[in-house]
């Protein structure tokens, strides 16, 4: 069986059926049949790469196909945005009646699509503590179709047990699924720990140039059907060019990852040790109150940290936080995360519309935390980026 890096490079080349080495882009939207058996198996066919674009893609094929091998999954599906998978992802598992149980801490756009969305098609979603094993076990109903989880988590960078997880599921029955973005199929692999489905925003780290939007979804080939019809309905195909995009950044990952790893590990230490930061929150720093789950369950912890401003109230938090993200050069106050460019944003601005308090189930964010994505720019300059903005706040 080929290696990781070997994988990333050569997993799903059948699907090119041309001469050249790198696939091309397939920027057509219908095939042609060369006969009528032909027309009917196309159309018949579980995401045909040649009959209609909403139906599949050359390139999409090959992307999935990839993805699939990185989770140790049977398939995956490609589609047009992390929500787009994260969507048809439980919607292939739940109907008016069923129960979900979530975590507190979840993507903004997956807990507004939990709360709101699905509540008004008759779906109820628990939200638990997600550092606490038996809160999730106490959550089960009879009717609990889906445990939906995020490790590590966002923003606050908290984990979740994968192998209890797993293990509670198989035991009641139920399907477990993770966004497994932060992390990257690099640094973990829920499939070890006997998660059914995995979800990603590809646009993150597999992507890995913010130059596309894309998300994917891997679990068994009868699962992955099942998403494949509703995303024919819901009509949310990742565009050829997307796809094609994708599959360039995926046979750099595990390099990037790797790099950006050990960016985020040496930042983090120095960070923690700074006097205007009050708190790192970052799963490697052994001051991480779950950093033995993280060695347990993950290979490497990413490139995310939450660091927290020092100041003597709310209000000189935010003002430091603002100096701060105006005094970088190098990491850009942008959204998004897992790009080769390091990023920051203040958690506090960008969710504060999802986190109003009217159900009390979203954490609330300090306004002097900060997220920051880390790149593989060196690692000396991103040191000193913050080391001068932080002499000016």
């Amino acid at each position: 069986m080929a290696k990781l890096e070997t994988s990333l490079i050569h997993e799903g080349e059948h699907f090119n059926t041309t001469n050249s080495v790198v696939t091309p882009i397939f920027q057509t939207s219908t095939y042609l049949a060369d006969d009528i058996d032909t027309f009917s198996h196309a159309a018949a066919a579980v995401k045909s790469p040649a009959f209609y674009h909403r139906h599949g893609n050359p390139n999409n094929s090959q992307a999935a196909a990839l993805i699939a091998k990185l989770e140790k999954k049977e398939d995956a599906l490609v589609l047009a945005t992390g929500m787009a998978a994260i969507s048809a992802a439980i919607l292939a598992v739940v109907k008016s009646g069923d129960h979900i149980i979530a975590q507190h801490a979840h993507y903004a756009a997956s807990l507004t699509f939990m709360r709101d969305f699905l509540l008004q098609y008759g779906i109820e979603v628990t939200q638990v503590d997600q550092t606490d094993n038996d809160a999730f076990e106490a959550a089960i109903r009879p009717n609990t179709k889906l445990i939906f989880v995020e490790t590590p988590s966002n923003p606050n960078l908290d984990i979740t047990d994968l192998e209890y997880i797993g293990k509670l599921g198989k035991k009641h029955g139920i399907l477990t699924m993770i966004d497994n973005t932060f992390a990257s199929p690099i640094n973990q692999v829920p499939a070890d720990f006997g998660i059914d489905i995995i979800v990603h925003s590809a646009t993150k780290y597999l992507g890995g140039h913010s130059d596309l939007t894309a998300g994917a979804v891997c679990g068994s080939k009868e699962y992955i059907e099942q998403v494949w019809r509703r995303s024919l309905l819901l009509g949310a195909s990742l565009s050829p060019f997307d796809s094609w995009l994708l599959l360039r950044g995926l046979k750099t990952l595990a390099l990037r990852v790797r790099q950006i790893n050990e960016n985020a590990l040496v930042l983090a230490q120095w960070l923690e040790k700074h006097p205007l930061i009050r708190s790192v929150a970052y799963v490697g720093l052994k001051s991480h109150p779950q950093y033995t789950l993280a060695t347990k369950q993950m290979k490497g912890f990413t490139g995310m940290l939450a660091i927290e401003v020092d100041g003597k109230d709310d209000a000189e938090q935010f003002k430091r936080a603002q100096a701060l993200l105006s005094g970088l050069d190098f990491f850009h106050n942008a959204v998004s995360l897992g790009g080769v460019e390091s990023l920051i944003t203040h958690p506090a601005s960008m969710w504060g519309a999802h986190q109003s308090g009217k159900n009390g189930n979203q954490p609330s964010f300090s306004k002097g935390l900060l997220r920051v994505s880390v790149g593989i720019e060196h690692i000396d300059d991103l040191i000193a980026d913050f080391e001068r903005a932080l002499q000016e706040i």
